[in-house]
């Protein structure tokens, strides 16, 4: 198992450093001047040349280049145009809140899909399978901002608990200082009205950005549960009186959820740089909607950053996969050791 996390981290380690070069590339391709987009129109000619020197955009490419991966092995992502802070700083104080709302999303479709994609599997051609895969297709088609938008007007109509913006109530004076994250800080503070309302909060958001997601992940876990249901195993664990219940859940599960986890450990890379619709409904200050603000700003070192963040979560999501995979089905390790 070291050896073989070995070679999986350089590989992802080789992935990453080539996504760090293309967005670099990218980013220096895109019309516009940084310089003249940060100071405005009204900025005198030599305002803007003084600007593009002190961004180093007057050296040649691969100065810049050496620059920039330089500068990223230091955790130096540059400073924002956009806040004139150091790119690093914003990125820490915006990700805690995507990363709560992403993490909230995941166990949110772990608890939904699974139990769902057990259930229509057991209850196969049944009315509770047609309903579950009709329940799932919804899901699966329907796009996370219109979700979001229509879970805003029911709440604002129907429900006055669940919150439609932000990720606290302004009346609780409470700072995140320890971890960034709302329900854990409020927990070891022991600030639990903090915790209900962090939860409050995250109810509609996570949902929105779950709901195709927990469409997946049923679907196939479904059909996973009834291609192992067909194994000569799960048939000898019947024949030895082994209870039904005992045989889906502790012995074809664990075959079956290969397929679905591998579908939720993309799932949880993915929201990180896919969340920033929903983010910008529900006016969550996560990295998603900060991405967004730079983008239309032209912000070339927080672009980078943000993009480089997703590809870190992305790296790290396929790596522990990897980890979880190797130990639910040995298969897999052995035959990438075969592979290698």
């Amino acid at each position: 198992m070291p050896a073989y996390l070995f070679r999986r981290a350089m590989t992802l380690f080789l992935v990453l450093l080539g996504l760090a070069i293309l967005i670099f590339v990218i980013a220096r391709v895109v019309p516009g001047d940084p310089a003249r987009i940060a100071l405005g129109p009204l900025a005198t000619a030599e305002q803007v040349q003084e600007l593009r020197a002190e961004m180093g955009l007057d050296d040649p490419f691969l100065v810049q280049l050496w620059t920039y991966l330089s500068g990223l092995v230091q955790g130096d992502l540059g400073k924002s145009l956009l806040t004139s802070r150091p790119v690093m700083d914003d990125i820490l104080a915006a990700l805690p809140a995507t990363f709560e709302l992403v993490l909230f999303t995941i166990i949110l479709q772990i608890a939904v899909s699974i139990p769902l994609g057990v259930m229509a599997a057991v209850y196969r051609n049944t009315w509770i399978d047609n309903g579950l895969r009709v329940i799932s297709l919804i899901g699966v088609v329907t796009p996370g901002f219109v979700l979001a938008i229509l879970l805003q007007l029911t709440a604002a109509h129907y429900f006055g608990f669940f919150p439609v913006t932000g990720r606290l109530d302004g009346g609780l004076n409470f700072q995140a200082d320890i971890t960034g994250l709302l329900l854990i800080d409020g927990a070891l503070a022991g600030r639990f009205d903090v915790v209900l309302d962090a939860i409050r909060h995250l109810f509609l958001p996570s949902i929105a950005l779950a709901a195709a997601g927990i469409g997946q992940v049923m679907r196939i876990t479904r059909t996973a549960m009834i291609e192992v249901a067909s194994r000569d195993f799960v048939e000898a664990s019947r024949a030895y009186g082994i209870p039904e219940r005992v045989v889906t859940f502790r012995y074809m599960l664990r075959v079956a959820s290969v397929a679905p986890l591998t579908i939720l450990g993309l799932e949880f890379a993915s929201l990180i740089g896919n969340a920033f619709i929903v983010e910008f409904v529900f006016s969550w200050p996560g990295i998603a909607s900060y991405g967004v603000r730079t983008i239309l700003q032209k912000d070339l070192n927080a672009v980078i950053g943000v993009v480089l963040v997703s590809g870190v979560f992305f790296v790290v999501a396929n790596l522990t996969i990897d980890m979880l995979l190797g130990v639910l089905d040995p298969r897999h390790r052995l035959r990438a050791r075969r592979d290698a």
